[in-house]
Formats: C-alpha cells, structure tokens, sequence
C-alpha cells in the first residue's frame, strides 16, 4: 500500500532589471512540460527560507535574498497523487546570471514579459502571479 503524504515545496518569483520573470521549463512530475519557478523540496529540519536560497542555488545558481512571502498555494492534484503546500517568495537576485544546473529536471529557463508568459503554467506558478498583482495594486 502506497501512503501518500503532503510535501512542502518552495519557489521564488525572480525578476530582472527589465522586470521579466525568470521561468523553468519542467522534465519532471509534477507538471512535466510546464513552466514554473525555480524551486524544489525542502528538507527535513530546514526552514522554507532556508529552502527557498538552497534550491535556487542548485536548480539555476545564482544567490538570492528573501524579500517577501507572496503566497502559499495548496497545489493538489488527487489523479497524480500530488499534495504539495507552496510557500511562494518574492527575491531579489544577488549574484551571478541564472543557468540549468539540473539539466536532469530543467528543459529550459527563460525570462519572460508579464504581459508574454507561457500558457502551460504550473497551478502554483499562476497562483503566485495572481498573489503578486494584488499585493501590487493594493501598494499603489
């Protein structure tokens, strides 16, 4: 018998000066040809932020700093057997240009226009662009 039990997976909305949104190309389940955040799992005994920093250090390379919570997503797919809860970050990138370093999970990593995003979003990648642009209106 297979126990299924929920998993924490964290994400960063990265942007460049040109205010693109870096996006990842997925290879692997869950949303295998979509395009998400960079992120991943975290760890037992390993706090989300602490999380957040490791992942997008292995997935593209860079370093990051932590500069909001925007959103978390319960990312439930009951037909694929994924129970994912999303803490979703804003941050800031502080060094270096991102790059696949996982190409065994990564097709693809791009920038993108938020006026010019790929239809085939990840559920927790559009529910954190949505998050976004109602802590953006709510600023201004």
């Amino acid at each position: 018998m297979i126990v299924i039990k929920p998993q924490v997976g964290v994400g960063a909305m990265l942007f460049n000066t040109n205010q693109e949104l870096l996006l990842i190309l997925r290879k692997k389940n869950p949303d295998t040809g979509c395009w998400s955040l960079p992120g991943g799992k975290v760890e037992l005994y390993e706090t989300i932020e602490e999380a957040t920093i490791r992942e997008i250090k292995e997935e593209i390379g860079v370093d990051i700093h932590l500069n909001e919570l925007i959103c978390v997503t319960n990312h439930i797919q009951v037909e694929q057997q994924v129970h994912f809860v999303c803490p979703t970050f804003f941050a800031t990138v502080l060094s270096d240009t991102p790059i696949i370093k996982e190409p065994d999970k990564i097709a693809d990593l791009q920038w993108f226009s938020l006026d010019q995003l790929p239809s085939a979003l990840t559920y927790t990648t559009t529910n954190a662009l949505k998050e976004w642009q109602n802590k953006k209106q709510s600023k201004d």
